[in-house]
């Protein structure tokens, strides 16, 4: 056993052992994974192997899509039959919501290069499936690429690949120990000590033990999982062809062949948690006893789907733990505050998504970023909240119950809520508005009528209207705005300026100012939409998305210098914000300084009635306005003394639904929609922002792509012919039948009266005035290019 290695791989899964492959692959040899037991000893060994092209979130069905093309490579490359059986796959719509959510999931694949899919008839999808009823059925999706492998050949597949390749895989030693050293950590295992300069925590249902290793408590917790195996279907002997992998959603099912019978998967609603402090180190070929009585639901709903299965009996029953997420997602990278520490865990669709995993951290460990924006699957997308066992409980909970269940845009869900609330919001309760969560925090959506409640749905909710009025009375008149849910950093020290200065694109505001400030990642592409104060007296401020706190956090760390202090106020700070025409007079009668007076992207403290205040002159809305930052405790009583002040100029409370309507009018992006880590500043029109003559990180691919031929997609603004339905994000946009863009994000401009949206596309096809297509929840509509900022282009009210 060799003392030292570059990265110690722990876990000998299917995640433990792409990550290893990948490693080797991208050129890191001097590399090990570690095993307690022997390979797949853990969940690996009784997955049903199964994979597929869905999932919600684009960029991680990209890197399904990876996974699924790596399967032939590892398997010649290793030499190790992997078992592999392209089916296809059936995913079937039994309401008519569901229906059209696949017909618009369908056109999100095609947003996203996937084209290997198509819409299919009841009739056609009992065709592909004969043992399958089509009773209640209104039409499905195929997949070419979908199917299942052997799960234990797949992990050895990946091993001997990565043993050719140079990499170590030992067996039979427990970690007891990690400990993090100058130069890295020191893993204590059972047969001696190693030192290496990364760790992986591959660890699967021991994530959580392996983290606590660390100091790191990972929100992670295994639940168990059913599937059956039935014995021989006379049904399938008849066939000279495998029955394709099926998904029955309203069932609550999945069903693949195995030999002459099939596996039946159930994602029952009565989920069960197992060992959330993690499994046994002695644990690993075992399973648990089946409980057919918790799932009898979803059995007869399963039977009654495929009934062949009531003439055989079942060979073998799996009752087997999987390790999961708050959200579902895999919980990837570097973990905050650790450095040299990586999570590769949570990855509940192993054997779909562990390729893509292994690649993305490959690439972030030797190339400081991966190829893809895996913000979705990103350990630093939770923060230290998320260490709550209940939460954790009832998060993971809600996922697993609702693997199958239809989740709507506008559904807001329970679990782990109310969380973090600030001091406002029993009285903005009181005062009608409805809730949504930002990471921790719950932020206002609208204000609504006594007993309001709103209805999911793909399309218009019956919020609408009540979104609209807020939209107008912003425009008109004054609406008062939470903003708590915005984040706060505070810079100090002596270089405090020299290092925003590095890190910031732009150029730095002025004493007294505050300005936008692209940050970019060392590949030129975006790592930041924010907003930086100068507030004149040594203080400067970052502003940005509240739900991204500890993934700046952890950029900022990893880019610091000697003499800043940075401190996040997201706990200590919240406010409101003032937007419309009447806003000026409403802060002039409540500050002696004459809050007025401040420019426009001015900033400066002031007394608020009884309070002190920081108050910045800007306005996401395109509106004057003012955001006004107070200390949490002050929080309620701004906002009453704020009310007070407006009674007589009409103002009104809003929520963040009115703000992304007012948003879209003048075509002002947001993360994680315009703005991603997957951009560049000149798809996105940030480079307008961009200081050329300063050095900053990222600034030579950023002159690439600005002296290059320039991107090969641009940002625009859409008027789209919609009736009902906006668009929300992902739609394919067409022009003469040919894919030329997708949509960004969208939705209803209550002010301009049209259906709006923003989108990327071909930079041959971007000129204003030219017509398009688009799908709307699957339906195709005409759309057009339309010129920035319908409302106010020359930004007139904004400015004052």
């Amino acid at each position: 056993m060799d003392s030292h290695y570059r990265v110690m791989v722990i876990g000998g899964g299917v995640v433990g052992t792409s990550v290893l492959y990948h490693l080797a692959k991208m050129g890191w040899t001097d590399v090990c994974l570690i095993e307690r037991s022997v390979l797949t000893a853990g969940s690996s060994w009784h997955a049903a192997g199964g994979f597929h092209a869905l999932n919600a979130d684009p960029n991680i069905a990209q890197l399904q899509a990876y996974t699924i093309d790596l399967f032939e490579e590892i398997q010649e490359e290793s030499g190790q039959n992997i078992g592999l059986h392209m089916t296809g796959g059936l995913t079937m719509a039994g309401t008519p919501d569901r229906w059209e959510w696949l017909q618009s999931a369908y056109r999100t694949f095609q947003s996203i290069g996937i084209e290997d899919c198509r819409l299919v008839t009841v009739e056609e999808a009992v065709g592909l499936n004969p043992i399958m009823s089509g009773d209640g059925l209104l039409g499905g999706m195929w997949a070419d690429r979908e199917g299942y492998i052997d799960t234990t050949g797949t992990v050895h597949a990946y091993a001997r690949a990565a043993r050719k390749r140079g990499a170590t895989v030992m067996e039979h030693n427990r970690v007891l120990e990690l400990n993090q050293t100058l130069q890295g950590w020191n893993v204590v295992t059972e047969k001696g000590t190693i030192s290496c300069e990364h760790v992986v925590n591959a660890a699967g249902l021991w994530a959580k033990q392996v983290g606590r290793m660390a100091g790191v408590e990972l929100p992670v917790s295994p639940l168990n999982h059913h599937y059956l195996i039935s014995d021989t279907i006379p049904a399938l002997e008849d066939l000279d062809f495998e029955v394709p992998m099926t998904v029955d959603l309203e069932g609550f099912t999945y069903l693949r062949q195995d030999q002459k019978g099939v596996l039946l998967g159930i994602y029952e609603v009565d989920h069960q948690h197992w060992m959330m402090d993690g499994a046994p180190w002695e644990y690993g070929f075992e399973l648990q006893q089946e409980d057919p009585d918790r799932i009898e639901k979803e059995l007869i709903l399963g039977f009654e789907r495929y009934p062949a299965l009531q003439d055989v009996g079942v060979k073998t029953w799996v009752n087997g733990a999987f390790t999961f997420s708050p959200d579902g997602n895999p919980l990837v990278g570097p973990v905050p505050g650790k450095r040299g520490y990586w999570s590769a865990c949570a990855v509940m669709a192993g054997f779909l998504q562990g390729g893509g995993v292994g690649k993305s951290l490959a690439e972030w460990m030797i190339h400081g970023e991966p190829e893809a924006d895996v913000y979705g699957m990103d350990v630093a997308r939770y923060g230290v909240w998320a260490e709550n066992k209940q939460y954790i409980k009832e998060t993971t909970g809600q996922f697993y119950s609702r693997r199958f269940v239809m989740t709507y845009p506008n559904e807001q869900l329970p679990a782990g809520r109310p969380l973090k609330t600030a001091p406002a919001y029993a009285d903005m309760t009181a005062a009608g508005c409805h809730w949504s969560q930002s990471w921790d925090l719950e932020v206002p959506l609208y204000f609504a009528p006594q007993g309001f409640t709103e209805r999911p749905s793909l399309k218009r909710s019956n919020a609408h209207d009540i979104v609209g009025a807020e939209c107008r009375g912003v425009r008109e008149r004054v609406g008062l705005l939470d903003i708590t849910g915005f984040s706060r950093f505070e810079v100090t020290g002596k270089n405090a300026g020299k290092w925003l200065n590095s890190i910031m694109a732009s150029r730095l505001p002025n004493p007294g100012r505050a300005r936008l400030a692209p940050m970019l990642g060392e590949d030129g592409r975006l790592k930041g939409d924010l907003t930086v104060f100068n507030w004149g007296d040594g203080v400067w401020w970052i502003m940005g998305s509240y739900y991204l706190r500890t993934w700046h956090q952890r950029w900022f760390d990893d880019h610091m210098m000697d003499g800043v202090t940075l401190k996040d106020l997201g706990d200590e700070m919240a406010g409101f914000s003032l937007s419309g025409p009447k806003s000026k007079a409403v802060i002039d009668a409540l500050t002696d300084g004459k809050a007025s007076t401040l420019p426009f992207m001015g900033c400066r403290a002031f007394d608020i009635g009884l309070l002190r205040c920081k108050v910045g002159r800007l306005s996401v809305t395109g509106e004057m306005g003012y955001e006004i930052h107070c200390r949490m405790g002050d929080h309620a009583t701004l906002r009453k003394t704020l009310l007070a002040a407006g009674a007589n100029h009409g103002m009104i409370e809003y929520g963040f639904n009115a703000l992304l309507s007012l948003r879209l009018e003048k075509s002002f992006g947001i993360w994680s929609a315009e703005f991603t880590q997957g951009y560049t500043p000149g798809m996105t029109g940030m480079d307008r922002w961009i200081d050329w003559d300063k050095e900053f990180v990222g600034k030579a691919a950023a002159i690439a792509e600005r002296d290059g031929n320039g991107p090969a997609q641009i940002q625009v603004t859409l008027e789209v012919d919609a009736a009902g339905a906006d668009a929300s994000g992902y739609e394919p946009i067409w022009k003469d039948g040919q894919k030329v863009g997708f949509v960004t994000s969208g939705g209803y401009g209550h002010t301009t009266g049209k259906s709006l949206a923003m989108a990327l596309v071909d930079a041959d096809h971007s000129g204003a005035g030219t017509d398009l297509k688009v799908h709307i929840v699957g339906v195709e509509r005409s759309a057009k290019i339309i010129a920035a900022s319908p409302y106010d282009p020359e930004g007139r009210a904004m400015r004052g």
